[in-house]
């Protein structure tokens, strides 16, 4: 199941899955909160899956009713809607996950508004690349397959690589909306500064995962982090899956050293700086 509202985010994500060979299914959420627009986007989405051959789900929210009912903002109330219905089609379709198009941009807005309002170390993790859907615990998890790359990226990959449009929401520019201002503030920030913050959000994730006693991808990667801090490696997560794929002879380096894989283990080696 792909959660799709049309914009260009959800777009490439829809469109990187199927070309990949995944069996997907799309599902669009209308809040009829932007009149007009709101429409827009269905209807885009309806052409554009119709073009791309691929089965939609749709349905439509009276979100302003449900936000003033249960004393939630409308932003909360959007969420809860469209995650518990994303998690029921999921499970009437049987689909193994729910991939949502969250980037990592995505990921340092997320950082910077949690420690705007204060937080401790779980709220520095930011969003997983895995995690359970928060409003159906025991149901379908939540994939995101797209935190490794940029906003910048992903326009892209649309515009000059598949050629395919998008919409956008008009609200994305008001400021008056809190991650709305965060996200104007990033766009002061070079593309290395974003991927920067986001892969701080994912070593934390592992620091998280040490605490609490979890053999987590993101905890073994943490631990590699910690031993190769001195080195100044890159690619960490790299050399953690060729460790994990058993990827014997495999070199990486850095500019003070180099890592091959011998036997399953790590061999470290300083550059020789006089070549």
């Amino acid at each position: 199941m792909v959660g799709i509202s049309g914009g260009a985010d959800s777009v490439a994500l829809l469109d990187v899955l199927h070309e990949a060979g995944y069996s997907c299914i799309a599902a669009h959420c209308n809040f009829h909160l932007r009149g007009e627009e709101s429409q827009r986007d269905e209807d885009f989405v309806c052409t554009l899956c119709n073009q791309m051959s691929i089965q939609l789900e749709r349905t439509s929210f009276d979100t302003l009713t449900y936000a003033r009912a249960h004393n939630e903002s409308i932003e909360l109330a959007a969420r809860e809607l469209r995650y518990t219905w994303f998690d029921q089609m999921a499970q009437k379709h049987n689909c193994q996950a729910v991939a949502v198009a969250h980037h990592q941009n995505d990921q340092a807005e997320t950082l910077l508004m949690n420690l705007r309002r204060g937080c401790g170390l779980r709220g520095l993790v930011g969003m997983r690349p895995i995690s359970v859907n928060a409003y159906a615990p025991n149901g379908v998890p939540i994939v995101r397959p797209l935190l490794c790359t940029t906003r910048d990226y992903i326009e892209h990959y649309l515009r000059d690589k598949r050629h395919l449009e998008w919409v956008n929401d008009s609200t994305n520019t008001d400021t008056s909306i809190t991650r709305n201002a965060i996200r104007e503030q990033l766009r002061a920030y070079s593309k290395s500064d974003i991927e920067h913050m986001a892969q701080t959000a994912d070593r934390l994730q592992g620091y998280v995962d040490i605490i609490e006693g979890k053999e987590t991808r993101e905890a073994g990667q943490t631990r590699l982090y910690e031993e190769l801090r001195e080195c100044n490696f890159a690619e960490i997560d790299k050399i953690y899956d060729a460790l994990q794929r058993g990827e014997g002879g495999k070199t990486f380096r850095s500019k003070t050293h180099i890592a091959t894989i011998k036997h399953g283990k790590l061999k470290i080696t300083t550059c020789d700086t006089t070549e």
